[in-house]
């Protein structure tokens, strides 16, 4: 069975998901897709645990061998990301009981938990496939889910928001199709390690304009900016369980998309030397740090306050990309890791606001501090993390990233990481007044949140502060990745 792993990991929730549609009871959807993301999380854990052990697995679809059949190919770098999204899911899932019944119609929640296990299935194969036109097909699994549980908001205004998502993502998966065509033209071949091979022996200017397309069509996924344009409105308006889930896994698997086509299929040599992609990705990344923190800073909605603080750290994943040492790239790496369990833990705690309260505006949260201790407490660590206060997982991150940048000499880049982080601290500190230094105002007495909803939001807080003091086995995996994907080491 345990050879099997790497196609459960997909099969096991693309078969729930349509027994998930036909149940007429919520609360059984919900329980399906509980065991699901459990079940996905062990297939997880035990793959990661034997590609560290054996080095990469190579599983053939229907016995046909790559290049002409599809392979499934798992390294330390698709291993990792395997983890961190079933890790999501495992952690939202049992939150998004109580949390999707009072947000969403009843009629439309086993729908809903439909759509969240194939937008996990989409994900997890992303991240397993070792074929290109197979990515492209599970991105647009994911994409077309993540539409649909966008669009499953309480507020109106969601449907214009899976709408902008809708048409955004679709240009962005149209550039993605096309570079892969334009490579399939030139190479003869879609799986990955095969094209690694091929490429460095293909001198034209179409594989230079497959790059081209490729880059900006997975740069619409991550929201980098300026694409970031469909991301405040889809976080701020989907159901809490929704934009947790998304917030912490979407944009993560896009960036490792990124990672795979720059260091695996066209190689560094060409991405960094031939394109000088990094001269692109850095100033984006740095203004994206910038603009967006200052953005978040004037925002209202909290949930629109993490959206624009997403982008952000967007901006610090691709920032240690473009600075292409093993230093920077695992920054980058373990930022995936890192900010999934930040923003998961500050999204379930808004979540838990919203339950209680029914709004996410800062003036709403006043006085929260003493009516919700666990649940702004939650906030408040999560949002120290964030920051990279010492002791949390933001500090590990933004520690690499900051030694990348004095490894390259650059100073002023290293300086504006912790001028981004001096922002957060502004934009965090907004809703800690607002909860613990204004006197309570609302209409009728709030208590504090359901233990369903508490306890998945602690386990995401003790994370971040169990990986941020011991962050060994964290950035041993990241390291030993990022030599994967240099070729060194």
């Amino acid at each position: 069975m345990t050879r099997h792993l790497p196609a459960l990991l997909v099969v096991v929730p693309l078969m729930a998901a349509p027994v998930a549609a036909i149940l007429k009871w919520g609360r059984a959807a919900w329980a399906l897709a509980l065991s699901v993301s459990w079940a996905v999380l062990a297939m997880a854990v035990l793959i990661l645990r034997r590609v560290l052990a054996e080095g990469t697995i190579s599983y053939a679809l229907g016995g046909w061998a790559a290049p002409i059949g599809i392979e499934y190919r798992i390294d330390v770098v698709s291993a990792w990301v395997l983890v961190i999204v079933a890790s999501v899911a495992a952690v939202v899932f049992p939150y998004a009981r109580l949390s999707v019944a009072r947000e969403v119609e009843p009629q439309r929640i086993p729908l809903l938990y439909s759509a969240l296990l194939l937008c996990l299935t989409g994900l997890l194969g992303i991240a397993a496939t070792g074929d290109v036109f197979n990515l492209f097909v599970f991105l647009e699994i994911s994409s077309i889910s993540a539409y649909a549980l966008i669009a499953t908001g309480p507020d109106r205004r969601a449907l214009h928001a899976a709408f902008k998502y809708l048409i955004v993502g679709s240009v962005g998966a149209t550039f993605i199709v096309i570079g892969i065509g334009m490579l399939y033209v030139m190479t003869g071949t879609l799986n990955m390690a095969d094209l690694a091979l091929r490429l460095p022996d293909v001198s034209s200017r179409t594989v230079s304009v497959a790059f081209a397309f490729l880059t900006v069509g997975i740069s619409l996924k991550i929201a980098l900016f300026p694409l970031h344009l469909w991301l405040p409105d889809a976080y701020t308006f989907a159901p809490s369980a929704v934009t947790a889930f998304l917030a912490s896994t979407a944009t993560k698997v896009a960036v490792y998309m990124m990672v795979r086509f720059l260091f695996t299929i066209f190689g560094p040599d060409f991405s960094l030397e031939v394109m000088a992609f990094q001269w692109v990705l850095m100033p984006l990344a740095l203004i994206a740090i910038l603009q967006a923190s200052l953005t978040a800073i004037y925002q209202m909605n909290v949930k629109r306050l993490l959206a624009y603080s997403s982008v952000a750290q967007i901006g610090y994943m691709t920032l240690g990309i473009s600075l292409a040492s093993v230093t920077g790239l695992t920054a980058s790496l373990l930022h995936l890791f890192n900010h999934a369990i930040i923003k998961g833990a500050l999204f379930l705690a808004i979540g838990a606001v919203m339950y209680q309260v029914g709004s996410v505006r800062i003036e709403a949260m006043r006085g929260l501090g003493r009516r919700m201790p666990w649940t702004m407490a939650a906030f408040v660590l999560g949002g120290l993390s964030l920051i990279g206060v010492p002791a949390t997982v933001g500090f590990i991150s933004k520690w690499y990233l900051v030694l990348a940048a004095i490894e390259a000499d650059l100073w002023i880049v290293a300086a504006l990481v912790l001028v981004g982080s001096l922002m957060a601290v502004v934009y965090i500190w907004r809703v800690v007044e607002a909860a613990y230094f204004h006197e309570f105002v609302g209409e009728f007495e709030v208590k504090e949140a359901p233990l369903s909803l508490l306890i998945p939001t602690w386990v995401l807080v003790l994370a971040n502060i169990y990986f941020g003091l011991d962050a060994t086995l964290t950035a041993g995996i990241a390291t030993q990745a990022a030599e994967l994907l240099l070729g060194v080491g």
